[in-house]
């Protein structure tokens, strides 16, 4: 549904986009993850044809970007950083406004308006001025202008910044809905974001590819060794020794309240943890997967310079 194929994008010796190829399958939503001035606006403006590529290609719902650049402004639906309200105008004028700037159909817009509304939870705020709404409103408002046109593609830039928590958690669980009849591709720096709305993640640092995958793969792939964490009634130095005593155990280290045990990643030792506490009468309470964190997954691929 969105692919690039060696995009880059150049302003006279500045490199802003290098060497950029990546997929997203229909109906997913991914995240486009990087520090400041990764590369991350530029490359959905690109996507979005408001900028064009130095080279490469672009592809968005089947079409290709540069070349069918009006066909992609109709399967597209764009949230750009700073929300493009005019205060002045009521929400529901606003959206026919720009019903009309994206040509709905007549005889489809006031259920285009209202589908929009409903799905974005305006309803209550639809006859008020855009400029005496709260942020996190007007953040709605944002996207319900993104999908007034009913697109196949949405992209939104940094969705959540600037709102509180509340309406952080209000933003997310509404682009979480989206999942299934909607692409979507969103920008972030919030680690958190990630792992709470999205199923794969493009990382990119300095406009060049680090990692693209579904979560779960990647962070499989970039985990050194496997694991879990143990929770038991009481933990002492004696503990720890017996674990690391234990055949095929590489580690055993007191973390806060639980115990990191590791083992290599191609062997899969849980039952005989399981067994050895029920045997040993540790009083296993909680035994969980040592997954890497979206936190880890990060700094190990763009801190350590890590590409795949």
């Amino acid at each position: 549904m969105i692919e690039t194929e060696h995009l880059q994008k150049k302003y006279g010796d500045l490199v802003a986009v290098k060497d950029l190829s990546f997929k997203v399958e229909s109906g997913q939503i991914w995240g486009l993850l990087g520090p400041n001035a990764a590369g991350k606006t530029t490359t959905m403006r690109i996507l979005t044809g408001f900028l064009p590529a130095t080279s490469g290609k672009a592809a968005v719902a089947g079409y290709d970007v540069f070349e069918k650049a009006e066909e992609v402004k109709k399967e597209i639906g764009y949230l750009p950083e700073t929300v493009p309200l005019y205060p002045e105008m009521t929400v529901e004028a606003y959206l026919s406004f720009v019903a009309e700037i994206k040509q709905v159909p007549k005889t489809r817009k006031k259920a285009a308006i209202d589908r929009a509304i409903e799905i974005t939870g305006l309803a209550a705020v639809r006859k008020r001025l855009i400029k005496n709404i709260s942020r996190g409103y007007r953040q709605r408002l944002g996207l319900a202008q993104a999908l007034i046109h009913n697109p196949k593609v949405i992209i939104l830039d940094e969705p959540t910044i600037g709102l509180d928590p509340a309406q952080i958690v209000e933003i997310r669980q509404l682009i979480k809905s989206l999942r299934g009849e909607h692409t979507v591709l969103l920008s972030t720096h919030i680690l958190a974001e990630v792992t709470q709305v999205c199923d794969g993640v493009v990382i990119i640092n300095e406009g060049q590819l680090m990692a693209a995958g579904r979560l779960d793969e990647l962070t499989s792939a970039y985990r050194e060794k496997d694991g879990v964490y143990l929770r038991l009634k009481k933990i002492d130095n004696e503990i720890l020794n017996l674990f690391r005593q234990l055949p095929g155990i590489d580690g055993a280290a007191q973390e806060g309240e639980e115990i990191r045990l590791e083992w290599d990643r191609n062997t899969d030792r849980r039952e005989e943890v399981i067994k050895f506490c029920l045997d040993k009468q540790l009083g296993l309470l909680e035994m969980r997967s040592l997954a890497l964190t979206i936190e880890e997954l990060y700094l190990r691929i763009v801190s350590g310079g890590v590409e795949q």
